[in-house]
């Protein structure tokens, strides 16, 4: 009997810029104040890029750490899938920008744009390349640049947004570790309560008939805010059943760091202790499809990832895209 081949993290990368826009910065652009935003949002600070800067460098650098800290050259990079909403370029691909600048010759390349949840369906992609291909090594990145997509004039949605990178390595293993299961779904339904509309095929760049506020993001937070606690919940709990796990199971949950009171409603749905949530939305803010990957890096380097240990991550973003993973470390 063949056994059962899983998919592995064999490293993580990350990268930010060191430019940081405080809530005391933002009280000198908009109506805001520290006290409302960090209330609201639990958001203190955000890294942003320079105006002279572009994400792809931040992508760059996530991976080549991932590489140097897998002790493995680029060259055995068989698969780059970078997961953003945010390249340098619609054209080439933020993942072609980073295969040219590793010199992962052998390495097919492609971007996946699922917002907020881009890290966990190129995650899933991943695993699925990894458990068909046992000799592939997969390099996935979620990398983001909001600050390019945010109205600045606007308080409701400026406080929220950051800049950065994260990466992973995949690689196979015969051990019952890695990526055990995942849940991946969406809700077209609601598109309309988070839209960036200007720049696409609709609306194309410089296109009169939208007006600029439509070139940024825009948002419905107390509409958005009840349909992202209710699919974190779903996803949650029906990963748990079917995997015949309860919550009391789990060592540490990695929730996409959107807002804190969202990932509170979370914790106490599933009636965890404090603990057990990651949390560093207070230092980057929201950065959509890096967030995830940014969370797994920083819970890694504190010592809260210990080899054999349950993790769940779980994500919502725009379209709506919903995606829950559960993972043995």
């Amino acid at each position: 009997m063949c056994r059962r081949i899983y998919s592995r993290i064999l490293s993580l990368g990350m990268a930010v810029p060191p430019k940081i826009l405080t809530n005391h910065d933002l009280e000198k652009m908009v109506e805001t104040s520290d006290e409302w935003i960090t209330e609201r949002t639990g958001i203190k600070e955000r890294h942003i890029l320079e105006k002279d800067e572009v994400i792809s460098t931040y992508a760059i650098k996530a991976a080549k750490e991932a590489l140097e800290k897998a002790n493995i050259s680029s060259k055995e990079i068989n698969l780059i899938i970078a997961a953003t909403l945010t390249p340098d370029y619609l054209m080439p691909s933020l993942s072609i920008l980073v295969q040219k600048e590793l010199q992962a010759e052998k390495a097919a390349a492609f971007d996946l744009s699922a917002t907020c949840s881009g890290f966990l369906y190129a995650l899933t992609v991943a695993d699925q390349f990894v458990r068909n291909n046992p000799h592939w090594k997969v390099l996935v990145i979620g990398a983001e640049a909001l600050s390019r997509k945010t109205n600045w004039e606007d308080r409701t949605t400026c406080v929220l947004f950051g800049d950065g990178a994260g990466a992973a390595i995949l690689s196979a293993t015969e051990e019952e570790s890695g990526i055990l299961d995942f849940i991946l779904g969406a809700d077209g339904s609601n598109w309309h309560l988070l839209t960036l509309k200007g720049g696409g095929s609709a609306y194309f760049p410089f296109d009169e008939r939208l007006p600029k506020e439509e070139y940024y993001i825009k948002m419905q937070g107390r509409e958005v805010f009840k349909v992202a606690v209710r699919m974190m919940e779903k996803i949650a709990l029906e990963l748990l059943e079917r995997n015949n796990l309860s919550p009391k199971d789990l060592s540490l949950v990695i929730p996409h760091q959107a807002n804190l009171r969202i990932i509170e409603y979370l914790r106490e749905r599933l009636e965890l202790p404090k603990e057990k949530i990651f949390i560093n939305i207070h230092k980057y803010g929201n950065t959509s499809a890096a967030s995830i990957p940014i969370a797994l890096y920083e819970a890694e380097k504190e010592g809260r990832l210990k080899r054999g240990d349950l993790i769940l991550m779980v994500s919502f973003g725009g379209g709506f895209t919903f995606a829950g993973v559960l993972m043995r470390w």
